[in-house]
């Protein structure tokens, strides 16, 4: 009955987590657009470290840490009700992915390039240092993968993928001087569709993913290019 109750609630907290979230990034957008604001644009570019805490029948699956620096892009539409605090929303295609390692011989490299639409706000001095957090609802849409068995690489990919479902994460970010900014990124969602069947070669078929867990999480070094069409720095 504990099991139940638990494997209930676990659920349930997250859903809440996301709810109060949303709720706050829906005020703070009401607020805003009662304001007298400021309206521009800004594209960034990112340069992620990812990870994931994967693990496949209770087995910890921990691999290295994934540099991704091609090609993570976003454009925000930013609403600046003070100098002191504002709300953004906005597009982006993300490299999101991570290493895991299957035995002392085998390792694999994965990788998704998602769809994302991002909301947040942000508080501090709009024009230099501020903090900013949101929420990211991400559709992925080209999937790879790598296997390296004894340094021996094999690799493939498929354009929307059943095997990743569609994503959900939060961030919180410090912008710095000049463009320059900092932002962790985790990701709610499980990397692979545990629901996930195909052909298991006899004439059957087989749930690769059912006990695969794996969250990635993500801190990048972001640049702030342009602020609407001039260069931002």
């Amino acid at each position: 009955m504990y099991q139940i109750i638990n494997s209930i609630t676990i659920p349930f907290t997250t859903m809440k987590i996301k709810f109060t979230f949303l709720m706050i990034l829906l005020a703070a957008g009401t607020y805003v657009f009662g304001q007298e604001k400021e309206v521009y644009s800004t594209t960034i570019i990112e340069f992620p470290f990812t990870w994931s805490n994967a693990s496949n029948n209770g087995e910890d699956l921990s691999g290295a840490v994934r540099f991704a620096p091609f090609f993570n892009f976003q454009n925000n539409v930013n609403i600046d009700f003070s100098e002191k605090a504002g709300f953004y929303a906005g597009l982006g295609i993300h490299n999101v992915g991570f290493i895991y390692d299957i035995d002392e011989n085998t390792r694999m490299k994965v990788r998704s390039y998602n769809l994302g639409i991002p909301v947040g706000f942000k508080v501090g001095n709009m024009n230099k240092t501020y903090l900013y957090a949101g929420y990211e609802f991400e559709i992925p849409f080209a999937y790879k993968e790598k296997i390296f068995i004894n340094e021996e690489k094999d690799k493939w990919n498929t354009w929307f993928s059943d095997r990743t479902p569609l994503q959900q994460s939060i961030h919180v970010g410090l912008q710095i001087h000049k463009g320059a900014n900092l932002k962790f990124k985790y990701y709610f969602t499980n990397f692979y569709k545990q629901s996930y069947s195909q052909s298991d070669g006899d004439g059957g078929t087989e749930k690769p993913y059912e006990n695969f867990n794996a969250n990635v999480f993500w801190i990048s070094l972001n640049i702030v290019m342009f602020r609407n069409t001039d260069l931002y720095y």
